[in-house]
């Protein structure tokens, strides 16, 4: 027996859930308002393929987030606005059989491939949304109009499938703030949900572009993910080192004082040396620290050709100055191994306690 879809299976009846295992592949806006849940929410997560263990994650937290009488749709859609050049459209990987098997798995009810024509009637849009300051820095320095093609089509997509949730990943951090901002600025009836950037056993963020890499340009990548934790780390030393001053200070003199008296001459001056410690070039450090791993890896065979570093403010992704100390920030970075380009980022908080 044949499904409307295609496929093997029961034709699915309108606001019914299906089976965990098999979810409904739809092509068409008809075909997925008619599959609306009569009850509980719709949570979507919206996708280009090639799915991994990255983007089952967003499903199954949008699925814990739907619960069982919700909805959960997974878009899969390769947008053409998105890339500027045609041999990297081309190139990107297109697996609608693994990824139904992945989505279903992850606890999808939904799969929504739409083809171009059915995204956009009558060829690219004429009208379309526009980043705005936030979406020329960073990324959208290195890839002039991605931003603006990426909003138009999360701005369609949210509109064919009206979900109450919406799911993205930390890992695309300046998109994630870019549809909140969106989302906010024109009054998307949607709650935008971020989930944390999920990473392989070394480290790696996960990506669809990992599967391009040969073993020698995976080892030089590696260099991105250990760049943001050693910059983490440094944070959190700098940090350790300023509350422990912060708690002796007070006693610090006296402290001095009598271990001089005592002879311990090397312990005064570490007791002296951390009370006067300050939070100073907190930004400089972080930055510093994984910029020396993203040098190392430039001198690799292959490698690393990096695009940027970037320590921003996750608000709108302007530079944080090197005073700056407390808040939030994001370390970002992009960079190049072989014909592959991979970013990656971290959120960072200064100021916290250790």
């Amino acid at each position: 027996m044949t499904d409307t879809n295609g496929r093997s299976g029961v034709t699915p009846t309108p606001g019914t859930p299906r089976p965990r295992t098999a979810p409904a592949l739809l092509r068409t806006a008809a075909e997925l308002t008619a599959f609306a849940p009569r009850t509980g929410q719709r949570a979507v997560v919206m996708t280009m393929g090639a799915l991994h263990e990255g983007h089952a994650t967003l499903i199954r937290t949008a699925r814990e987030a739907a619960g069982p009488d919700g909805q959960v749709v997974v878009t899969v859609f390769v947008n053409p606005l998105q890339f500027g050049e045609a041999a990297d459209l081309e190139r990107y990987p297109r697996t609608l059989e693994a990824d139904l098997a992945v989505a279903g798995a992850a606890g999808a009810d939904v799969v929504f491939a739409p083809s171009v024509d059915e995204v956009y009637p009558g060829g690219e849009p004429q009208v379309r949304i526009t980043a705005g300051p936030m979406g020329e820095r960073l990324e959208g320095a290195f890839r002039p109009g991605h931003f603006d093609g990426m909003l138009t089509v999360v701005a369609k997509l949210l509109h064919l499938t009206r979900p109450d949730l919406a799911f993205y990943g930390q890992k695309d951090a300046q998109q994630l703030a870019l549809i909140r901002r969106m989302v906010r600025d024109l009054n998307f009836p949607v709650e935008i949900v971020g989930v944390d950037t999920v990473r392989e056993p070394d480290g790696l963020a996960l990506s669809s572009r990992n599967r391009f890499l040969d073993a020698e340009e995976r080892h030089t990548a590696l260099a991105l993910s250990r760049a943001l934790f050693a910059a983490r780390d440094r944070l959190a030393a700098q940090q350790a080192l300023h509350a422990r001053a912060r708690t002796t200070a007070a006693a610090t003199t006296g402290r001095a004082a009598a271990l001089t008296a005592l002879g311990e001459t090397r312990a005064a001056a570490d007791t002296q040396a951390v009370a006067l410690a300050r939070p100073v070039d907190g930004p400089a450090a972080v930055r510093a620290a994984a910029q020396l791993i993203l040098d190392d890896a430039a001198a690799e065979q292959p490698p690393l050709a990096l695009d940027y570093l970037a320590l921003v403010d996750p608000a709108d992704f302007t530079e944080i100055p090197d005073d700056r100390t407390s808040g939030d920030a994001i370390l970002a970075v992009a960079a190049k191994v072989g014909r592959t380009r991979l970013i990656d980022n971290i959120p960072l908080t200064f100021g916290a306690s250790a």
